[in-house]
């Protein structure tokens, strides 16, 4: 099993100037870096599409217990809509910076009901250093602890959270949906009283639908019911997207700062094995060796730099990590097991 110390050794010595180069030189050369405005503008349609049509179902089935089962698909088009929403936080969609921006207001705030400026801050950070112990965002320790180093002094209900938490992992998953929204509306003190502004009306608008819907379709408890449903296979979704990508791989501290982009990107990140049903279902972030090499490359070329990327690894003699989902999350979960293991042997 792949284990995720934190890595404590310096790379070796290279032309660092270099490594990372050549690579880009030959990805903008196949234009693999211009927008495909086309390819989301269907996708936009598609998913907007899709999504009325699951609205639609619901009141045309009303209030009946059937109607509960349209959580799951409105669950799976509303992680669509997020990953839309995170092209555009990457600038993927449209070469304008207003024009991105809007594009995640909408898909973020107005239709998921989470915060694309929050989002955006917390998921710039993990880019600039994915997996640091001290820098990522996305491996503080919190309600999981991801490196041994933040296991020391857990006691109580935390300690316990630790020693069972490979277990819990995907449980909890169920509950992020939920942390999402709360996240957002707690940042909104972060932002700028324009910013503000423009973010909350947009969730308080989210919102007022939301339960506008939920409550005329539905009694109160079906209502409640089904809010729950829906946010917990969302959360569950988001979960088993993000899940593969990091954990378990090398965490890099203070003492290998000195890490090129290219190892900095390609050592921390892990790639699945699918076809096209795996690239739809997580949003092309099964490549997320080429999506953190070039953040900003549009969804459908990430697929074409894969080659490119893995045959310049192979000959720097980097470490290229692929594995299927299944392995994944064996890897992912091995390794928060192995975090916990000092709290279960006290």
């Amino acid at each position: 099993m792949t284990t995720a110390a934190p890595v404590r050794e310096r790379p070796a010595a290279a032309p660092r100037g270099s490594e990372f180069a050549p690579l880009l030189r030959t990805v903008k050369g196949q234009g693999l870096l211009e927008r495909r405005t086309g390819w989301y503008a269907r996708s936009i349609a598609v998913n907007t599409l899709a999504l009325a049509s699951v609205v639609t179902a619901m009141v045309l089935v009303g209030n009946s217990w059937w109607t509960l089962l349209l959580a799951l698909p409105l669950a799976l088009f509303s992680a669509r809509t997020s990953f839309i929403g995170h092209d555009a936080g990457h600038s993927q969609i449209a070469d304008k910076r207003q024009v991105n921006r809007v594009l995640g207001l909408i898909h973020a705030n107005l239709l998921v009901g989470t915060s694309a400026a929050w989002w955006n801050d917390k998921h710039n950070r993990h880019h600039a250093n994915p997996n640091h112990v001290d820098k990522d965002p996305d491996v503080a320790p919190d309600v999981l602890v991801f490196s041994g180093d933040h296991v020391a002094g857990r006691t109580g209900f935390k300690a316990w959270l630790t020693r069972h938490q490979a277990w819990l992992f995907f449980p909890l998953c169920l509950l992020e949906g939920i942390n999402l929204k709360i996240q957002g509306i707690k940042d909104l003190r972060r932002q700028s009283p324009r910013e503000r502004t423009v973010e909350g009306l947009l969730l308080l608008v989210h919102l007022v639908a939301y339960a506008t819907l939920l409550l005329t379709v539905l009694t109160p408890g079906k209502a409640l019911l089904f809010a729950f449903l829906h946010q917990a296979f969302f959360g569950l979704h988001l979960g088993l997207a993000f899940a593969p990508n990091h954990k378990g791989m090398p965490m890099p501290d203070s003492t290998t700062e000195r890490w090129g982009h290219l190892h900095r990107q390609v050592l921390t990140s892990r790639n699945i094995r699918g076809g096209p049903v795996t690239d739809w279902l997580l949003g092309g972030l099964n490549y997320q060796i080429e999506h953190h090499l070039f953040p900003n490359m549009p969804r459908p070329h990430l697929r074409l730099a894969q080659p490119l990327v893995r045959a310049h690894c192979r000959d720097l003699g980097i470490p290229y990590a692929e594995t299927g989902a299944v392995d994944s999350y064996r890897q992912a979960l091995g390794h928060l097991r192995e975090v916990g293991e000092p709290l279960r042997v006290e």
